[in-house]
């Protein structure tokens, strides 16, 4: 009865470990027929497509590992971007607050020469010209 038991485990144990190794292989690597295939002889075949997978199919240790990324993959994450995000937006504020600026002193200066025209019409009527 224990053997039954131990043999249950060893094979739902060879079966789980063989697909989930079937799963997390990249579909380039597998070698013998494509991924997909390989599952479906996971699944019809537990202990013995397993075996065959861990044989046959799964990749050999000289094929290139997995490429690894030196950067973050989301922009929130990345330091770089959040460095470019803030200087972005200092450069926008200042932008504004020169564009405000600017405006001002063309309207000041309108406003300047508005009453400058003004004033010379006054002493244009005057005769003082």
């Amino acid at each position: 009865m224990l053997f039954r038991v131990a043999l249950a485990v060893a094979v739902l144990v060879i079966f789980v470990y063989g697909l989930v190794d079937v799963i997390r292989t990249e579909g380039r690597l597998t070698r013998g027929i494509s991924k997909p295939a390989w599952i479906i002889v996971q699944i019809v075949l537990p202990v013995l497509g397993a075996l065959l997978w861990l044989l046959i199919g799964r990749p050999r240790g000289s094929a290139q590992p997995r490429p690894s990324y030196p950067h973050p993959t989301a922009p929130d994450d990345d330091p770089e971007f959040l460095r470019n995000l803030e200087a972005r937006r200092r450069s926008q504020a200042e932008a504004e607050r020169l564009r405000k600026l600017r405006d001002d002193l063309e309207s000041k200066a309108k406003e300047d020469g508005g009453k400058q025209q003004h004033g010379t019409d006054e002493h244009d009527a005057d005769g003082l010209k």
